[in-house]
């Protein structure tokens, strides 16, 4: 699946490349969508690690690992579904189907531990890959960790990809990014992203 993504990440870049900057927002001019019903509160996915507590029940309260088909496992209930969940969501869902087994239950979710964050850099940069970056890393960590750019890059064509909520090309330059511009510093990549150098 990782490579899957890599080489449509690949593919993608090739695309732009060959037809040069096309649409995109600079980074400076990017907002992120409106929230819409708290949807700046975290949403579980896959790979975290949530810690269920049922009150007064030992035996439910469990460490699970969200799965790659967004459920996790729990006795009676067997497969919920944590994918997209907020923490508090996923807690009511687990009220709610307890309610057939317990009476009145009381269900916390925490999260416990995020998988690291894993971006595709493409393009022209020394080491072409997928790299594991901390929570809240920028563009410039990506650049980092590829081992910088090459000598044919486009100083002024660096793009980050994002597909969620909506397919977006942010474009920054390297100038920008090293000098540590306010923009530069306060964009953090996300799950989905990709680093594309022209």
């Amino acid at each position: 699946m990782k490579t899957a993504h890599f080489a449509l990440t690949i593919a993608a870049a090739i695309s732009f490349a060959c037809a040069g900057p096309g649409q995109f927002v600079w980074m400076q001019d990017y907002a992120p969508p409106p929230d819409v019903n708290g949807a700046s509160q975290y949403r579980l996915g896959v790979g975290d690690m949530v810690s269920v507590r049922v009150f007064n029940q030992e035996s439910l309260t469990t460490r699970e690992r969200v799965r790659p088909d967004g459920m996790i496992s729990m006795q009676f209930l067997h497969d919920v579904l944590a994918l997209g969940l907020t923490p508090a969501a996923l807690a009511a869902q687990i009220q709610t189907k307890l309610k057939e087994y317990i009476n009145a239950p009381v269900v916390t979710v925490s999260l416990e531990e995020k998988p690291p964050l894993i971006v595709p850099v493409v393009g022209e940069v020394s080491k072409q890959g997928q790299y594991s970056l901390e929570r809240g890393a920028g563009v410039l960590e990506a650049l980092a960790a590829a081992g910088g750019l090459t000598e044919f890059a486009h100083r002024d064509r660096i793009f980050v990809l994002r597909r969620r909520p909506a397919a977006v090309r942010i474009r920054a330059t390297f100038e920008a990014l090293s000098r540590g511009d306010q923009h530069a510093l306060a964009f953090q990549l996300q799950p989905g992203d990709s680093v594309v150098v022209e």
